[in-house]
């Protein structure tokens, strides 16, 4: 998720899973292929790992079939990933009006080049190469099972479905039989399903439900590391869940900034960065930084508007501490209440494709053209 599962956050995430004795694959933000061969700076610093996350685990967005080999290519001789996902699941307009993201399986063609040297590209290397994707554009044009096989027959390691076309976008309710269809059609890879998946018994009850072999969690998450620690422990058949006291959540946001000032501040590219400000200007990025986790982070405590207000504006850990201790951090957990859907949803809508891409399941000429700037301006989401 765009500026969500970055290095820092994946560390919260990694540990709370750690806690209860379970391992999981958490995947960078997306990174786009062509900026990652033209090494840009903000793509290499979106890949960062910790030095003991493992595996770890790139999630690549692309368009041009040798564009997307030579990415790979680079990431695994250069020994930066030990995973790579490829994202055709992405809804946004930006992404979609140049034919990628959720729009690309439509053309059958390209995407089985696309998965097929990817897999090529990384197998000298023994990375996985995994696929996600949704189950279409809209319920007039579903591909999910197409794709799936395809992704199967190229060589893919395992396939996601988050089960929802592009047009619903992350409204109404994931249609879960979906995932059990694709658990038919692909036998010989593992099939992980994604979609509403708020708690850990959502994700027990997914997998019972549709046989899918594991669970993607995305907005799920949101403002909940600890999410980690309830799957590991339900999916070991354990009743432990974490409950955390408004005083627990606030110490996790702390230790979010902090994660996130050793990050920017080892990223670099901070003016005077390793000088004498570096530091405090790493700081500051992190405090701005986890003002979108605000509001994930206190759904359902008792917390005035006048105090989150003033928590989405700090702008340093000494003023994130000084709210923090006037808040009533032995208030318990608000149960269900904190749970449930958060993050973005909207509405159903019509997704923006090129013109006549719907046309035919073929790349032509005009819709080759288009492609091609498919990836501009779009890591991170």
């Amino acid at each position: 998720m765009a500026g969500i599962t970055n290095q820092a956050f994946r560390r919260l995430c990694r540990e709370a899973m750690a806690s209860q004795g379970g391992r999981g694959v958490f995947v960078s933000e997306m990174v786009t292929s062509r900026a990652l061969i033209e090494r840009n700076d903000e793509s290499l610093r979106l890949i960062a790992h910790d030095p003991d996350e493992s595996p770890r685990s790139v999630q690549l967005y692309g368009v041009d079939p040798g564009v997307v080999a030579a990415a790979v290519k680079l990431l695994v001789s250069e020994d930066r990933a030990d995973h790579i996902d490829l994202n055709f699941g992405c809804p946004v307009p930006k992404v979609t009006r140049k034919g990628g993201g959720s729009a690309l399986p439509w053309k059958s063609g390209l995407f089985t080049a696309i998965v097929g040297q990817a897999v090529r590209a990384a197998a000298p290397y023994g990375v996985p190469v995994t696929v996600k994707m949704r189950k279409g554009i809209d319920d007039d044009h579903l591909t999910y099972l197409e794709a799936g096989r395809i992704a199967e027959g190229e060589g893919a390691a395992c396939v996601a479905l988050h089960a929802r076309t592009a047009s619903e976008y992350y409204s109404g309710t994931a249609d879960w039989s979906a995932i059990a269809r694709l658990k038919e059609v692909v036998t010989s890879v593992p099939v992980l399903g994604n979609g509403d998946i708020w708690s850990a018994d959502d994700a027990v009850r997914m997998m019972a439900e549709t046989g899918c072999d594991g669970v993607v969690v995305g907005r799920g998450c949101l403002g909940r590391p600890w999410l980690f620690a309830d799957l590991a422990a339900a999916l070991a058949g354990r009743p432990d869940r974490v409950t955390p006291t408004l005083g627990e959540v606030l110490a996790t946001m702390r230790r979010h900034v902090l994660a996130l000032a050793e990050h920017y501040l080892a990223a670099g590219g901070q003016g005077t960065a390793g000088g004498p400000e570096g530091p405090e200007l790493a700081e500051l990025r992190a405090c701005r930084d986890i003002r979108k986790h605000v509001a994930w982070y206190l759904k359902g405590y008792s917390v005035g508007q006048e105090a989150r207000a003033g928590l989405a504006l700090v702008d340093s850990l000494a003023a994130f501490d000084a709210l923090a201790a006037s808040l009533d951090g032995i208030q318990p957990y608000p149960g269900d209440v904190a749970e449930g859907p958060r993050g973005r949803s909207g509405s159903a809508r019509k997704v923006t494709l090129p013109e006549g891409w719907l046309d035919s399941r073929d790349l032509d000429d005009l819709a080759a053209a288009d492609i091609l700037h498919a990836e501009l301006s779009v890591s991170g989401g």
